[in-house]
């Protein structure tokens, strides 16, 4: 095992030397605002299959547990399993402790992002690109897509904002890393909600039920889409009164 990583690094070396600048996959300097949400919680619950792949450890001269920037990743697929050189991944982690909303809601933590540099049949090399959070063995790898923030989400203008429709209400599941709370400029993973319409730019407004009887709904703030995954969606919470708390609803303004 050892020799066989030995000769995957030298070959790291070799291979850099030979791919021509051209051939390398650049993708834009991304804003801080992309940043941040290329950092957050993917719009998915799906957990990941058991042939994902997965950092198993670190080319380093001493045995760790926490990787960070630069540091050369080994991962426990290869070409076999469809990784090439020069591919971009996700590194995420299950989170399985938190206060998200309701049953099975918890998401998974988004650590940083990898580039493969050196690849065999069973084994790949990745360098960390970019570090949200320290990276450990097991993290699992999903394929790297650079985020589009729609232009609602960057900057807050009332002129965008439309009457609330209380037709279809979604809620909050949980901040980033399954936090209960979240503050304006945050994320926050929310229902889709059966029958909603949500796509990236969709302005809401967030309130909150108090539970006193024959109060209605008490208003929160406004957030806007940024994401839409299947089940789920990630907004922006653009302006709050008060901490926008997992459970609280949102309803699409038109």
């Amino acid at each position: 095992m050892r020799a066989h990583l030995c000769r995957l690094l030298t070959s790291t070396c070799l291979l850099a030397g030979a791919i021509p600048a051209a051939a390398q996959t650049e993708t834009a300097p991304m804003s801080p605002l992309e940043v941040t949400v290329a950092c957050s919680a993917p719009a998915s619950l799906l957990r990941p299959a058991p042939t994902t792949p997965r950092v198993i450890g670190s080319q380093d001269t001493v045995v760790r547990t926490l990787f960070g920037p630069h540091d050369l990743l080994v991962v426990n697929s290869g070409l076999a399993s469809g990784i090439q050189l020069n591919q971009r991944f996700f590194v995420r982690r299950e989170n399985r402790f938190g206060a998200a909303y309701g049953k099975d809601t918890l998401t998974s933590r988004t650590l940083g992002w990898i580039r493969i540099v050196a690849v065999d049949n069973g084994t790949a090399i990745a360098t960390v690109e970019h570090s949200c959070d320290g990276m450990m063995a097991t993290d699992y790898l999903e394929p790297f897509v650079a985020p589009v923030v729609p232009t609602e989400a960057v900057s807050d203008t009332d002129a965008r904002r439309g009457e609330p429709d209380f037709a279809v209400l979604t809620r909050v599941l949980a901040g980033n890393e399954d936090r209960r709370t979240a503050a304006p400029g945050e994320l926050v993973v929310i229902e889709t909600g059966v029958g909603s319409s949500l796509s990236p730019g969709t302005s809401l407004a967030i309130y909150r039920d108090v539970r006193a009887p024959g109060l209605p709904l008490a208003s929160i703030g406004d957030a806007v889409v940024v994401s839409v995954g299947e089940n789920v969606a990630l907004a922006r919470i653009m302006r709050a009164r008060d901490a926008v708390q997992t459970g609280d609803y949102m309803a699409v303004r038109k």
